[in-house]
């Protein structure tokens, strides 16, 4: 599969094909204090997202550094919601998914079963 990474691509954003780039990613500790630091107390690690926000329990918005070219952009999510951030602390019950698609930010929920949920991991990718 030669040419599936563009020689000249940036290392932290990689060129797959013509057009796909991982344009933003983010760790984040959903269940934190918000309240010290609002916006970049629970990044872990991030590319091109400039802050957190949380409105209400387990509802975040991720505000990139550098907007996207539309908001017509795909995503991946990663919630364990549990106490730790180990393989161990991973439980099914937890799930997640995306709200508002904007070109400067994205939302994103965390759930337990049939509530929202402050979930202690979570990793986001945006792909556009």
């Amino acid at each position: 599969m030669s040419g599936l990474v563009e020689s000249s691509a940036d290392a932290r954003s990689k060129t797959i094909g013509s057009n796909a780039r991982v344009r933003a990613w983010v760790n984040f500790n959903g269940a934190g204090d918000f309240s010290t630091n609002p916006g970049t107390a629970m990044i872990r690690n991030s590319y091109n997202v400039s802050s957190i926000g949380s409105s209400t329990t387990g509802k975040y918005t991720v505000n990139f550094t550098k907007g996207m070219p539309h908001a017509n952009y795909s995503g991946s999510m990663y919630q364990n919601g549990a106490t730790g951030t180990t393989r161990n602390d991973f439980f099914n019950a937890f799930a997640g998914g995306f709200g508002d698609f904007t070109q400067t930010s994205v939302g994103v929920v965390s759930h337990n079963q049939s509530t929202t949920t402050n979930a202690h991991l979570i990793c986001v990718a945006i792909f556009c």
